[in-house]
């Protein structure tokens, strides 16, 4: 765990409210381009503050509960963030958490794990990390992501991305249990296949209770203020989409792209630190909690309201799913990594961008 010290640093303290004053600016004066220029600004601070401060929580709690701190705490905001987009849009938004679920995927197993392997291997050379704790988190996210992505297009009688209600429920129970099962296997049942193999405690001293209390309000405060601001900048970013002549789908990268912006930072910290095992935590942890948590919140209000709600992705993300899934596996079955391995993952996540940016 990385040290930390007792008291907060000062801009980590008048960060968080600095971006709700941005954020009430916005509502008094929409459209401007200075807030929208500060708006921007704001939502960047609101991240590096919430990283600062989920370190902090981590420290304090110890592995591998810290890591799960970011993962779900974003997450449960990130499905507000869908719900709100989704119900205010109506149909035509349908899609939209298929979207941001499936680019949170590829940002978490690609983009992240590749930089993390990338920058790690750069410093460190070989980084070492538990094979049984990666390989249990790549199962379920592999079943997790083709029972909620893939099978929605082969389970009705008409072709198409949708599931029956029964089958909605089925999805959203099935997701929810599966991923408590492994929060409980991580954090109670098996917790030593997530720690790292060498750890022996010889770090800085945690900090204080107060410390960490304060760290947590000021982390729930950040992430709040990272998804209003990005839910604030989203008709900007789906104007310049549309304006670019990109597909629809790209407004949910840009919205998993923000969202993951904390756990991302963090993870990479880590794997520059030598705590690949933290890393991957972070990583994978994050993808589960985005199919885990999203879906089965996704389902229950769209059951309720009766909406329609598209879970199945396109031949093309399928090949690009079970790709990134087979290279994981190979990523993952060493329990060493080297720089080939992340660049490996980041090529495959510049040809998600790319593909997705210019699909024909």
């Amino acid at each position: 765990m990385v040290s930390t010290s007792h008291a907060l640093p000062r801009w980590t303290l008048w960060t968080p409210p600095a971006a709700w004053v941005i954020l009430a600016l916005s509502k008094f004066v929409p459209g401007n381009p200075f807030v929208i220029a500060l708006v921007g600004v704001a939502l960047a601070g609101a991240v590096f503050s919430a990283v600062h401060h989920a370190e902090v929580v981590a420290h304090r709690v110890g592995e591998p509960f810290g890591t799960l701190v970011l993962a779900v705490a974003v997450t449960i905001i990130e499905v507000a963030l869908i719900v709100s987009v989704m119900l205010g849009a109506g149909p035509e938004k349908s899609g939209l958490a298929r979207d941001t679920v499936f680019a949170a995927v590829m940002i978490v197993c690609n983009g992240i794990v590749g930089l993390c392997l990338l920058v790690g291997g750069l410093r460190h050379r070989e980084q070492d990390f538990q094979i049984r704790g990666a390989s249990a988190a790549l199962a379920v996210l592999a079943s997790l992501s083709v029972l909620t992505l893939v099978m929605p297009n082969y389970t009705s009688r008409e072709l198409g991305p949708m599931l029956s209600p029964s089958q909605l429920a089925f999805a959203g129970v099935s997701s929810l249990v599966l991923y408590g099962v492994f929060v409980f296997v991580q954090t109670v049942r098996h917790r030593d296949y997530f720690l790292a193999a060498d750890s022996d405690g010889a770090h800085a001293a945690p900090p204080s209770a107060r410390a960490t209390l304060l760290a947590a309000v000021l982390l729930l405060v950040c992430l709040v203020a990272v998804v209003l601001l990005a839910k604030m900048l989203s008709p900007v970013v789906e104007d310049a989409v549309h304006r670019a002549g990109a597909p629809d789908a790209v407004v949910g990268i840009v919205i998993a792209g923000l969202v993951l912006l904390p756990e991302g930072l963090a993870a990479v910290r880590a794997a520059r630190a030598d705590r690949l095992q933290t890393s991957l935590n972070l990583a994978l942890g994050s993808a589960l909690a985005s199919i885990g948590l999203t879906i089965p919140t996704v389902a229950a209000v769209f059951l309720w309201t009766g909406g329609p709600l598209a879970l199945g992705i396109d031949g093309r993300d399928t090949v690009l799913l079970v790709l990134t899934l087979m290279i994981g596996t190979l990523t993952l079955s060493t329990g060493r990594t080297t720089i080939l391995q992340g660049a490996v993952h980041l090529s495959l996540f510049a040809a998600y961008l790319f593909l997705s940016f210019t699909p024909g």
